[in-house]
């Protein structure tokens, strides 16, 4: 019997949840699974992942294989270099929390009040052309008016 640790889709329509389960690699997707390791929920801001640790370790030594998704969630949560090094990863803040949080996105709308500015001074520069081009217009006219 091949055992893959992947995710059981919950929730409601496009509202997903994931239970990060243990199952036989021949059940379906939502089917019957052997143990429940975990939740992760991507709609909430971080990201939220929630893996029991020791039950994960004790899997993957039986041999449990993590699919593609699962083995990613794996490595967040830093329970994959566990598995392979042996040693625990080092105790500190997830990397995801610092970079998503609220600094980040000050940071992002500050170099968007720029442009704003930079946009108004070609505004200026463009209306100088349209004064020449509505002169070019009106001596065309007065040419044309006056071959008639």
């Amino acid at each position: 019997m091949s055992v893959r640790i992947r995710l059981r889709r919950m929730g409601a329509k496009k509202q997903p949840f994931y239970r990060v389960v243990v199952a036989d690699s021949r059940s379906p997707r939502d089917g019957r699974f052997l143990d429940t390791i975990g939740t992760y929920n991507p709609r909430t801001e971080p990201v939220a992942i929630d893996i029991d640790r020791e039950k994960t370790l004790k899997w993957l030594e039986e041999g449990a294989l993590p699919t593609d998704s699962a083995r990613s969630l794996l490595s967040q949560a830093g329970i994959w270099q566990e598995f392979k090094t042996g040693v625990p990863p080092e105790v500190s803040a997830p990397p995801a929390a610092t970079e998503i949080g609220p600094p980040a996105i000050a940071a992002a709308e500050a170099p968007a009040e720029e442009p704003a500015q930079a946009a108004e001074e070609p505004a200026q520069v463009a209306e100088e052309p349209v004064e020449s081009t509505e002169q070019a217009n009106v001596e065309n006219a007065e040419e044309n008016t006056g071959r008639e």
